[in-house]
């Protein structure tokens, strides 16, 4: 009897640790959720924030100071600066708000020299020259990687004043870029409730950096209109946003060979793909298609952009990654616009891609063959919805990731409909299968070669005009 009850016990003390084990996953997971959503609006409020600020005709100086102030608000932090790259690669003060610590200790004879501290503080930071590299400005401007502070006592690369209220206890700097060019530093400093920034304070400070870069581009590009005439400026604004979204070179991957191709049939189109590095042996790309023309595809390929590198690097599956990017992206797009997309994940280590397809094209999968096999090319199926066209509910259930093996002399082909449904003058397209046949024709080509092959055979058919065709994206992976 004894041992029986004995062994009664141990089952319910067994249940009850799995019962709150459960409990507390989640309690996390809806705590995730929240914070991610509370994230996502922020980003967004401070988009729409610039935006305003755009059609205000604000100057270069005056956007600073509003990327300054809506970062403070954003964050919760008591300070915060941008420093600005100058010409002569040095970094510069030049929008403040709070009391911002001083990147090197204050001089002794110029303490009295202005009535208020605040003004002083102020005046220290927009004449004082921080060349790249030094300190943790000047590195985060150098290597284009955020850093997060946690306990700036304890932390060797924190300036320590004698002015307790200069004290750094945390912070966050993160790199204001413009296809991958500095344009500054978005720096935040002590939140307001004492604790550290957190993982989710990092996050958040990265995607308001990453839109400040598109704000302050995008202001001298309607400014420099503006003063030329004020002809289609609607027009040529939603194509910089689309070109920022193209990247501009293609990181180097040991393994791999990679070439793009984007082409626009009109002065704004609605394809875009971004790569998205991981590791040495791994990382991810992209290829979508926005439905509509114009600035509001434009800038739902921009918040699909960040959205989209947000949560890849959150979660390995590219099915959960678009899960994720469809809900976020619930109630940012106007009715009957959608994005068709697909998300492939390469891990050379393990030689293999994982993708998911939300509604997009089937990629293409050119096996180089060996031995006794001959090359085969196949369109890879996977189910899913377009973002943006159902309910969350719906695209959950019926998006799914495919897993397949990318050995060397393999090729991986992500398009648009572009590709495949560009017509002749007698109204006949290209179609998937031309494309597949000269994917196996020209498979033993390097990456490059192969996408111009593709392109000329396109030229032709079409006899070179693709004025009245959809865009063109066509990205091609080889395994080396």
């Amino acid at each position: 009897m004894l041992p029986f009850l004995l062994g009664l016990l141990l089952g319910f003390f067994v249940f009850a640790i799995v019962y709150y084990r459960a409990r507390r996953r989640n309690a996390d997971l809806e705590e995730q959720t929240r914070l991610v959503q509370q994230e996502k609006q922020i980003v967004v409020d401070f988009m729409h924030n610039m935006v305003e600020a755009l059609g205000e005709g604000l100057s270069r100086e005056d956007l600073f100071q509003r990327i300054v102030h809506a970062s403070i608000v954003s964050t919760g932090a008591l300070s915060a600066c941008v420093f600005e790259k100058s010409g002569s690669e040095t970094l510069k003060g030049v929008a403040v708000e709070g009391l911002f610590p001083p990147h090197r200790p204050l001089p002794e004879s110029s303490k009295v020299k202005l009535t208020t501290r605040a003004k002083f503080i102020e005046q220290i930071l927009k004449t004082e020259e921080i060349p790249i590299g030094e300190g943790i400005v000047g590195c985060v401007a150098e290597t284009r990687e955020a850093i997060l502070i946690e306990n700036g006592a304890e932390d060797p690369r924190v300036v320590k004043h004698d002015d307790p209220a200069l004290a750094i206890n945390t912070a966050i700097c993160a790199p204001i870029l413009f296809q991958d060019e500095v344009i500054g530093v978005l720096a935040v400093c002590n939140s307001s409730d004492g604790m550290p920034f957190s993982e989710t304070d990092f996050s958040l400070v990265e995607s308001l950096a990453e839109q400040s870069g598109m704000a302050i581009y995008n202001n001298e590009f309607l400014n420099l209109q503006i003063e030329k005439k004020q002809l289609d400026v609607d027009l040529e604004l939603a194509r910089s946003i689309q070109m920022m979204l193209v990247p501009g070179t293609l990181p180097e991957v040991v393994g791999a060979d990679m070439d793009a191709r984007y082409e626009s049939s009109q002065r704004v189109g609605g394809d875009f793909y971004d790569v998205i590095p991981f590791g040495e042996k791994r990382f991810g790309i992209a290829v979508a298609d926005v439905s509509g023309k114009g600035i509001p595809a434009s800038m739902v390929m921009a918040i699909c952009r960040t959205n989209l590198r947000h949560f890849a690097h959150s979660t390995e599956c590219p099915a959960e990654a678009l899960r994720r990017v469809n809900g976020a992206m619930a109630g940012e797009m106007r009715s009957g616009m959608y994005i068709t997309m697909l998300y492939a994940v390469f891990d050379l280590e393990s030689d293999r891609v994982i993708f998911a397809r939300a509604g997009h094209e089937k990629p293409i999968i050119c096996r180089a063959g060996d031995g006794d096999k001959s090359p085969t090319v196949d369109f890879m199926p996977s189910d899913g919805m377009p973002v943006g066209l159902v309910d969350a509910t719906l695209f959950d259930d019926v998006i799914e990731a495919q897993t397949t093996t990318f050995e060397e002399g393999d090729i991986f082909v992500l398009y648009t409909d572009g590709v495949t449904e560009s017509a002749n003058a007698e109204g006949q397209e290209f179609s998937g299968a031309r494309l597949a046949d000269l994917v196996s024709t020209l498979r033993k080509r390097s990456a490059r070669e192969l996408n111009n092959g593709i392109c000329e055979s396109i030229t032709r058919f079409t006899g070179g005009d693709r004025s009245d065709g959809d865009d063109l994206t066509l990205v091609t992976v080889k395994r080396v």
